[in-house]
């Protein structure tokens, strides 16, 4: 039994209201004394549990907390060793992904999982050397702003702010009641019902500026109507599906894109050793960007205008080379 699964052990059997002698802790335990001796250490001065030995009863109780003492409680009963490894995991990944985001929330609960696990485990130094999260073309959000974002999402309250638009370079002051945050691409997304313009919206949350939460109650989108407008559409552009791309990839790429997924309802299909791909979508600005990826090895079959624009972006691609 790992040690963590002996301290809640002992946990429950001292909570039982009762004092309890030391040979059933010995015998429920299947530990030596000395064992169960640094199991009490851990729980007293780790965890800060009030555990007393009471002489007359010859056993321990949980006693009376001194004054000023730090709370003791065990947080999770239901995690074991291996649950508090893959959470150190979890915490690794998210200051690597976005650094400072959650710290200031997820820290109190990272120190008591490295005082629950064993005495000179070494889980969190391995998690940094061993995992490693390498994110692509992430932007830098605001930590203050995320979290502002997160409150007024999950409290249900309308955000008033600033929004730099990158194609006009220009400020807009938005009113929205936030509804989703999403993570797409290494980057944070704010799904949110817009005021002003009577319309679903999503706002880059790095683009957020002077943000302010206020005391309105956030406007309720049905989570129907969310999937329809957000989840039908192409990567992060919204909308219902207008059209459908049907690509052909060549065999050298086909063992690739066979196992990915572009679209929750793409369709897909081998060919004489091509792999053939049909999705859905209602503004092709980032799918035009996902075939240029894949160069000489895919050709959109149709439709013709989304073959159109991947030629005239290969041509201007061509002529930058011929100069």
């Amino acid at each position: 039994m790992a040690q963590i699964d002996r301290l809640y052990t002992i946990e429950r059997m001292l909570r039982s209201g009762r004092t309890v002698p030391l040979q059933k802790f010995l015998g429920e335990l299947e530990v030596s004394r000395a064992t169960f001796n640094r199991d009490l250490d851990a729980l007293r001065d780790r965890l800060h549990a009030p555990i007393v030995y009471d002489p007359g009863m010859r056993g321990y109780r949980l006693g009376d907390p001194e004054p000023g003492a730090p709370r003791h409680e065990l947080p999770g009963l239901w995690f074991n060793s291996r649950e508090l490894h893959a959470l150190l995991a979890f915490h690794h990944f998210l200051e690597t992904l976005e650094p400072g985001l959650l710290t200031p929330h997820i820290a109190p609960l990272k120190e008591r999982i490295e005082g629950l696990l064993e005495t000179g485990d070494q889980a969190l130094t391995e998690i940094t050397r061993r995992i490693r999260i390498l994110p692509q073309a992430a932007r830098l959000a605001e930590p203050a702003n995320f979290q502002y974002v997160a409150h007024a999402l999950l409290n249900r309250k309308r955000l008033s702010f600033r929004y730099h638009g990158r194609a006009r370079d220009d400020f807009s002051e938005r009113m929205v009641s936030p509804q989703r945050l999403v993570h797409y691409r290494d980057n944070w997304y704010l799904d949110a019902w817009d005021h002003g313009k009577r319309a679903l919206r999503t706002f880059a949350v790095e683009r957020i500026h002077e943000i302010r939460i206020t005391e309105q109650r956030a406007k309720d989108i049905a989570e129907a109507r969310l999937d329809r407008h957000f989840a039908s559409g192409y990567g992060i552009f919204a909308g219902r599906p207008k059209h459908k791309a049907v690509l052909r990839f060549s065999p050298a790429h086909a063992r690739w894109v066979a196992e990915e997924r572009w679209h929750p309802q793409q369709k897909g299909w081998t060919e004489n050793g091509h792999y053939l791909l049909e999705i859905p979508y209602s503004d092709d600005r980032e799918l035009v960007l996902d075939i240029l990826k894949h160069g000489p090895d895919v050709e959109v079959l149709r439709p013709k205008s989304l073959r159109g624009r991947v030629l005239e972006q290969l041509a201007r691609a061509a002529r930058q080379y011929r100069k």
